[in-house]
């Protein structure tokens, strides 16, 4: 009768941990991040510690990368040259950010990542055209070492800050580079979503222990949604996404900001 009761519980558990992945990792694949709004906040409020929670999470989002990048590898939309750049300029950052991140105070870091995320909807909603159509430029030269910096900020923030991040990849990409948001977010899904959370994924288990037992299920949850939200993200085109992008920036801002003015 225990046992019944406790294979019950299991399952329950890990059907919602795979809905709760699907969903939170379709929306970050159309919008190009934001996964942890609703993966990270679930992994704590089912029982994990901040610092479990966050381990297991970065672990689980590698699925979204590989997910979107089955999608976005076939349309073509990927320079390699510039994408071993965005490697560059970004994962030393990611590095440097978890090794940073269990030692920064959560209530600091929640606040500085809604207040950020908040500002990168506001501007784009701000900005009818920004990302509609792609326009070439700071390609070279001092355009890509500043660009480049920026990408190493950004990388810093990944590792240490617990969701949201390919947000502001997206939107650099854009704004500082010319793509449009389709093009921004095949280079945010494969390099950010893959390579940078696998990094940063990597280094975090030195420090820290993940859920072993619900990994699988979250890995597939990340996978399906990172591959379905791609497809969709291509087939709608850069109004669609742009929209996706506008409104999951202002619901994680707003999100981070009421939990941290709670708690």
């Amino acid at each position: 009768m225990w046992g019944d009761r406790l294979d019950i519980s299991f399952l329950v558990e890990q059907c919602i941990l795979l809905l709760v992945a699907f969903v939170a990792n379709v929306l970050s694949s159309l919008a190009g991040g934001g996964a942890g709004l609703l993966q990270l906040p679930a992994l704590i409020f089912l029982g994990l510690p901040f610092a479990v929670a966050l381990t297991t999470h970065k672990i689980a989002s590698v699925a979204l990368g590989l997910g979107a990048s089955i999608q976005h590898g076939k349309t073509g939309h990927i320079h390699w040259g510039f994408a071993i750049f965005i490697l560059a300029a970004g994962l030393p950052g990611v590095v440097l950010g978890a090794y940073w991140v269990l030692a920064i105070p959560e209530l600091i870091a929640q606040v500085l990542l809604g207040v950020l995320t908040l500002a990168l909807g506001v501007y784009s909603i701000m900005k009818p055209a920004l990302g509609v159509t792609a326009i070439a430029c700071h390609r070279n030269g001092l355009g890509l070492v500043i660009g480049g910096s920026v990408l190493f900020l950004i990388g810093v923030l990944n590792g240490s800050l617990t969701s949201g991040t390919g947000l502001f990849v997206t939107l650099w990409l854009i704004r500082w580079f010319g793509f449009d948001y389709k093009h921004a977010l095949a280079y945010t899904m494969i390099l950010v979503g893959f390579f940078w959370n696998g990094a940063g994924a990597l280094t975090l288990v030195w420090v820290q222990t993940p859920q072993w037992s619900w990994l699988p299920v979250l890995l597939l949850g990340s996978l399906l949604g990172g591959y379905f939200g791609a497809y969709w993200a291509i087939a709608k085109g850069n109004h669609f996404i742009k929209r996706i992008f506008e409104g999951l920036t202002i619901v994680v801002g707003v999100s981070l900001l009421v939990e941290a003015w709670i708690y």
